[in-house]
């Protein structure tokens, strides 16, 4: 336990540190510093809430242990016998949260998301489905009280989506939401089926944190910035001016668009946003080999090519398939209840996280 206390009062100082830092005006008036200091000192607000519980946890048991030792009245002897078992027991619960909290974790937990679908296969059908996790996605989003907008949109003709880009605002979206990527099965009988039977169709979800500038330069040499008119579904043009933008990065080939604003201006930022995402995404998983080397540890959220989940209509269930779990209540999940399965991919990844750390040490 003197280890806990040692690590959480190590990082309670940085966080006191961090604090009177990011309050001082020269500080203030370097923007990407001070963003980058406040990010930072989130981080560790957490921990240093618990090293502060846990001091006084400490502090109350030995009061409570010097006026037992001290009482001589038996009722009142167990009554500050009852109050030790109390203190310990919250001890103890501290100390596994603490344990948790100061495992590895992902540095983009508390970033905003971005998330993209696009159907894969099964045509109209799956761009149909595609629509059914994007409103999925808008339902979870709003019972969190997070903001969501849409980068870029392109539908079909019977209102499916051909593809979809779009950020989710909120403190922890990426933490919740990361494990959304890969690949969305669904089993039902399409309304465009004749004959009834049932047909099987996929839709891809890739999820990136929203990475800031202070994270990930990208120089003005690199980019081909091309701007053309914003077109609806059905090649209806939204507007009369060239508000679209499209930027390709050439060192990396990957390209962004985004047409969703009347301004270009506006288009230009969240383009940017979108490409800051990607390309921290594809650094991320060119040079991080040791993220490659304990692939096993993850619970699949970086891989776009695995088929994550199955939503079966006629039997009413979603099955998370990398960690074989399973809700009968379908209607609900895709109205944006699926808190319950995101937190058994969160347990699942903590203990791993254990298992891992416990096998390194």
């Amino acid at each position: 336990m003197d280890n806990i206390i040692r690590a959480t009062q190590k990082i309670k100082n940085r966080y006191d540190e961090l604090t009177d830092l990011i309050s001082k005006p020269e500080i203030i008036a370097e923007n990407k510093e001070w963003r980058k200091l406040i990010k930072e000192r989130n981080s560790f607000e957490e921990i240093a809430k618990m090293n502060q519980d846990l001091q006084n946890a400490l502090k109350d048991k030995t009061e409570i242990e010097i006026m037992f030792k001290n009482e001589k009245e038996a009722e009142m002897k167990k009554f500050f016998e009852d109050e030790l078992f109390s203190v310990n027991k919250k001890i103890e619960e501290l100390i596994e949260t603490v344990k948790l909290l100061l495992l590895p974790k992902d540095e983009n937990d508390e970033s905003n998301v971005i998330i993209e679908i696009r159907p894969a296969a099964g045509g109209e059908e799956a761009a149909l489905f595609g629509r059914l996790l994007f409103n999925m996605y808008y339902r979870y989003a709003e019972r969190q009280n997070w903001k969501v907008e849409v980068l870029d949109m392109s539908e079909t003709e019977i209102g499916g989506m051909k593809e979809v880009t779009f950020i989710i605002k909120g403190k922890n979206a990426y933490k919740n939401l990361k494990y959304e990527s890969g690949v969305h099965r669904v089993q039902r009988v399409p309304e465009t089926e004749s004959q009834g039977r049932v047909h099987t169709s996929t839709t891809t979800v890739a999820v990136l944190p929203e990475i800031e500038e202070v994270d990930f330069e990208i120089l003005d040499k690199d980019l081909k910035i091309d701007t053309y008119r914003a077109s609806g579904a059905g090649g209806q043009h939204v507007n009369k001016t060239d508000s679209a933008i499209r930027i390709t990065h050439l060192p990396s080939g990957i390209i962004v668009t985004c047409q969703d604003e009347r301004s270009q201006t506006k288009n230009k930022e969240r383009a940017m946003s979108i490409l800051r995402a990607k390309l921290y995404d594809f650094h991320k998983d060119k040079i991080d080999t040791e993220y490659k080397a304990n692939r096993k540890s993850q619970v699949g959220t970086g891989d776009r090519s695995e088929r994550i989940r199955t939503y079966n209509f006629p039997q009413g269930r979603v099955t998370d398939h990398r960690i074989n779990f399973t809700l009968h209540s379908l209607n609900e999940f895709l109205d944006g209840d699926i808190q319950e399965l995101t937190d058994e991919l969160l347990r699942e990844e903590q203990r791993l996280k254990i298992e891992t750390h416990n096998e390194s040490n």
